[in-house]
């Protein structure tokens, strides 16, 4: 019934994740969200070891791409410092905002993954169209104020995830 809002896999940080091994899984572009998964939310300070992780992937092969509901002003500032790709406004979870970033990839959903650190943007967004879902535990509890309610919801989830072993852990 929840399926769609569970994540393949969950990772507490993004240095958790080898970009190695979503290339043996198939993966070639992925999809990252912007707030609380590269940046803490409404600031440019990245996570720990957030810029040495985007090399490690490029270096691996990966194609990145920033999809975020955030402003295109906004994540152009980031995508520009970073030197990738990056769509704002992008109203997730509709499916249009993820098929225009596979189009930036060059990438079909199967060779897709998505990181990002909410149940009903970032993993329902992907998980509708098929690609690789990982869900990133926060970098900040400092959000939107409807974003702290909505985590409630998502914490509930995690756990009805867990209870039936259907979590799975870093990639």
């Amino acid at each position: 019934m929840f399926e769609k809002f569970c994540p393949r896999a969950i990772a507490h940080t993004l240095a958790e994740i080898d970009p190695q091994v979503l290339m043996e899984r198939g993966i070639r572009g992925v999809i990252l969200d912007l707030d609380n998964t590269l940046v803490e939310w409404n600031t440019t300070l990245y996570g720990k070891g957030v810029r040495s992780w985007l090399e490690s992937a490029q270096r691996a092969g990966l194609e990145l791409c920033i999809l975020s509901n955030s402003t295109a002003k906004r994540v152009s500032r980031v995508t520009t410092e970073l030197k990738i790709p990056g769509l704002g406004r992008a109203v997730k979870p509709w499916g249009r905002s993820f098929r225009k970033a596979m189009e930036v990839l060059d990438t079909k959903p199967q060779q897709t993954a998505v990181i990002g650190d909410q149940l009903f943007t970032d993993v329902y967004g992907g998980n509708r169209l098929g690609v690789y879902t990982i869900l990133l535990i926060p970098l900040s509890d400092k959000e939107l104020v409807t974003t702290r309610c909505v985590r409630k919801l998502e914490r509930w989830l995690l756990s009805y995830f867990r209870s039936r072993g259907m979590l799975k852990g870093v990639v």
